[in-house]
């Protein structure tokens, strides 16, 4: 009785590791996203965007019951440097909410012809999203 005992509880500890992680983190979900023009992003977004964009990040914010999201590659030396955004995911870890901005790069090529002058590439998009998620993160892919 009791071997019969220790080897349902071992099943239950087996059972659990196996199918918890599986509740506690659901699939990525692809978000439906718009880029905006220049001439399409909120006032809102622009009026704040001075304090973020000198580092690289993702960030969201909430605006009118819309979600944004925006990816700032930092302080570049000269023109051609580019970002885009490739997709946006979310998924549930540990009952958070997590967004992943997949971002594309693009440096210019080492026979480009560039202007010396300081630039902040940024990128800004609407997405189908009502939610800010509790958490964001970027993944860069760099493309040539």
């Amino acid at each position: 009785m009791k071997k019969y005992m220790i080897l349902g509880i071992a099943a239950i500890i087996v059972m659990g590791a196996v199918f918890v992680p599986r509740f506690m983190h659901k699939g990525d979900e692809n978000v439906k996203f718009t880029t905006l023009t220049e001439e399409q992003i909120p006032q809102q977004i622009m009026n704040v965007l001075p304090r973020y964009i000198a580092k690289e990040r993702a960030l969201s914010c909430r605006i009118d019951n819309s979600v944004y999201v925006i990816v700032t590659r930092g302080e570049k030396r000269s023109s051609g440097f580019m970002v885009e955004i490739d997709k946006i995911t979310q998924s549930v870890v540990d009952n958070k909410h997590v967004m992943t901005v997949h971002a594309l790069y693009k440096d210019p090529t080492p026979d480009q012809v560039v202007n010396p002058v300081i630039t902040y590439p940024y990128v800004v998009t609407k997405t189908k999203l009502s939610k800010l998620p509790d958490k964001i993160k970027l993944k860069v892919e760099y493309k040539k």
